[in-house]
């Protein structure tokens, strides 16, 4: 049978403290003992189901975790503050000094300025693939090469990564495969593809109602065990606690996600159709002409689309903001970086989430400067806002 992540967040029964069904809030930083020789132990993880310190576990950021691990099919998960404490606590948790990680050149831009300009200061080389040419990615594989890194649908290109050939690419060197899933979340499962390790923002649609900045990293329990330990792991001694009341709401929305994603899908397939019909230039993994759209559908989850990210070339910027001031002042949705929210948000990409990417950088990857990413939003009229967004071209 072929895995549902939305029914297997379903099928988890966590009970509140006193019987409620919703998992009760732990607010506590620290945590009582009756002897001093079950505090040792469990501060060397020997004791499990025994909590120490919140910066350590939590039991509300637990339940959280194990949600997402249900969901990505691994053996466990760490919540964090932010996607970035994600990606970077999970990169240095693999590397260190003298590694090398190939990653895909279009990548968030926080993620390439960490990976351009902070990792070489420690030893830590990285090199920028076209992530869709595989012959690139073997070509840059080393003796030293310990992670593959990609989005499963990269921002703001909408590149699909071919995620079982990367893993096997990837497993035949001893070197690990980490996809940031935040565009995609229920639609691919890395982790079930061959990912050893997959990240998210939970800001995006995981929560989905953009009041709270959280990450997630999913992975094997010795994975998990090694990011929290207390000697060496970057989670545990970097710090980027999530706050329980944070988990607490976040898990909820995490149980909607389903009925979410296949509305966010619905209506930026149907934008996508209705301006590729027009002639405007739009890349949207859902339409046909979209270069990996044949990989997309071997890949997906069907079930739950295509996603709710779509992108427009106005070619300048000059035209970009002037089009998307136009759709914010007729209540098409708002000018804002981030997506996944219950409005369609919308940006310029390569001022705004990718200005970390050199311009001579942007342009050699196909990112034009007046790039528009859409962030669909759960529109229960979309034949309404497809005529608004018309009204401003």
């Amino acid at each position: 049978m072929k895995f549902n992540p939305a029914q297997a967040i379903q099928d988890l029964q966590q009970f509140g403290e006193f019987g409620g069904v919703n998992p009760s809030i732990t607010d506590s930083s620290t945590y009582t003992f009756l002897e001093g020789e079950t505090m040792e132990d469990t501060f060397h993880g020997k004791m499990e189901g025994c909590f120490l310190y919140s910066r350590h576990w939590n039991p509300s950021n637990k339940y959280l975790a194990d949600a997402l691990s249900a969901m990505e099919n691994t053996g466990s998960a760490w919540v964090a503050a932010s996607g970035m404490a994600a990606i970077t606590c999970s990169l240095l948790q693999l590397c260190n000094s003298g590694d090398h990680i190939i990653t895909s050149i279009t990548t968030y831009g926080g993620t390439y300025a960490f990976l351009k300009n902070w990792l070489p200061k420690y030893n830590i080389e990285v090199s920028f693939v076209d992530i869709t040419n595989i012959e690139q990615v073997k070509n840059a594989m080393r003796p030293n090469t310990k992670v593959i890194y990609t989005e499963s649908v990269t921002n703001p290109l909408l590149q699909v990564s071919n995620i079982p050939v990367l893993s096997e690419i990837a497993h035949k060197a001893n070197a690990k495969l980490l996809v940031d899933n935040t565009f995609s979340p229920l639609i691919i499962s890395p982790a079930v593809l061959g990912a050893d390790i997959v990240v998210y923002s939970m800001t995006k649609f995981i929560n989905g109602k953009n009041d709270c900045v959280a990450g997630a990293i999913c992975g094997s329990n010795e994975f998990v065990d090694q990011l929290s330990n207390v000697n060496n792991g970057t989670a545990m001694l970097l710090g980027p606690v999530l706050d329980p009341m944070r988990s607490s709401s976040i898990l909820k929305n995490l149980n909607t996600l389903h009925i979410r994603m296949v509305q966010h899908s619905k209506n930026a397939k149907f934008l996508a159709e209705n301006f590729e019909k027009m002639g405007l230039k739009v890349k949207y993994p859902g339409l046909k002409k979209h270069p990996q759209h044949k990989l997309h559908c071997e890949l997906m989850n069907k079930k739950f689309g295509f996603g709710g990210i779509l992108s427009l070339d106005f070619e300048t910027e000059t035209k970009a903001n002037e089009i998307m001031q136009k759709m914010q002042n007729a209540g098409v949705g708002y000018l804002a970086v981030s997506l996944g929210y219950f409005k369609t948000l919308f940006s310029c990409s390569g001022h705004s989430t990718s200005s970390e990417v050199p311009l001579g950088i942007q342009k050699e990857m196909g990112l034009s400067e007046g790039l528009v990413r859409l962030s669909v939003g759960l529109d229960s009229n979309i034949e309404n806002t497809f005529q608004r967004i018309i009204s401003c071209l």
